[in-house]
């Protein structure tokens, strides 16, 4: 199996996996989603509010907000040596006092620990008007996406098969297909449709597999389409977007460690069982 990256950074990573199984491919994704740990606001005190928002409404917002994670400090709660009663290797905690009028943002979020804090300062959280006040205490501690979305440390994480695009001998070079194709990938060169290279790199994997090349061509009256959209099996094309509390690197390594220990305690089941 082969991994090659085309883009990466603390955000945002886009990369290719050759050799792989669709079962693979879906197994890493749904870890980067729902394995890989991050801080969410769980529990919150409220001690005064004449806000607009219901107790409920704000403590969900708050909930929402991304919080920089470094999980060399902090460890899940059921794991952690407390036994799940809470303390500062799996919990920090975050105060909040805010009086209208203001525009009440994550910024306005005190956590206890300078390293934990909101990725963005200006998520806005609430208005307050003239008179109005919000007074709370927040405890933010480490779980997993799969328990609730505010854990998932990514905003987007998917795949698609690579896409193969053949063109035949019978291509006439009309060049309806190229017309058609909304990602620039098609051009005319020599008389014949062919696949752009941009800075010696094939527009190819961009094919978004709409076939509307297909159709086009189609609509000439040929008995057989002389360009055909298909897809590997065996290549993978991913885009994983970060939502900041953890680097997308660290995320993808998680992931497939995650993956690693899991099949691990299969083997060992297994075996036990022989």
């Amino acid at each position: 199996m082969d991994l090659v990256f085309s883009r990466l950074d603390d955000s945002v990573a886009r990369f290719t996996i050759h050799g792989a199984t669709p079962a693979f491919a879906n197994a890493l994704r749904r870890s980067m989603i729902g394995e890989v740990p991050t801080l969410a606001i769980e529990d919150i005190r409220i001690y005064d509010n004449t806000s607009v928002l219901f107790d409920e409404i704000l403590a969900h917002r708050l909930g929402m907000i991304p919080i920089k994670t470094d999980l060399s400090q902090y460890s899940p709660r059921a794991d952690c040596s407390c036994g799940g009663v809470g303390c500062p290797g799996c919990t920090v905690t975050f105060t909040l006092s805010a009086e209208g009028p203001k525009m009440v943002t994550s910024g306005d979020l005190i956590s206890m620990d300078p390293k934990a804090t909101p990725v963005l300062d200006n998520i806005p959280i609430i208005k307050l008007w003239e008179g109005q006040k919000v007074v709370l205490e927040a405890t933010a501690e480490v779980n997993y996406g799969k328990e609730h979305a505010k854990w998932e440390p990514t905003l987007a994480c998917g795949y698609k098969e690579f896409p193969v695009i053949t063109i035949s001998e019978n291509c006439d070079g009309c060049g309806k297909c190229v017309s058609e194709c909304p990602r620039d990938v098609l051009e005319i060169a020599d008389g014949k449709v062919s696949i752009r290279v941009v800075n010696g790199e094939s527009k190819e994997k961009d094919c978004s597999m709409c076939r509307l090349c297909e159709t086009a061509c189609l609509d000439t009256e040929v008995e057989e389409s002389a360009i055909k959209i298909d897809a590997d099996s065996t290549r993978f094309i991913f885009v994983v977007e970060s939502d900041g509390s953890l680097p997308v690197k660290e995320i993808i390594e998680r992931a497939l460690l995650h993956i690693k220990s899991v099949s691990t305690d299969l083997i060992d089941a297994l075996q036990e069982g022989l």
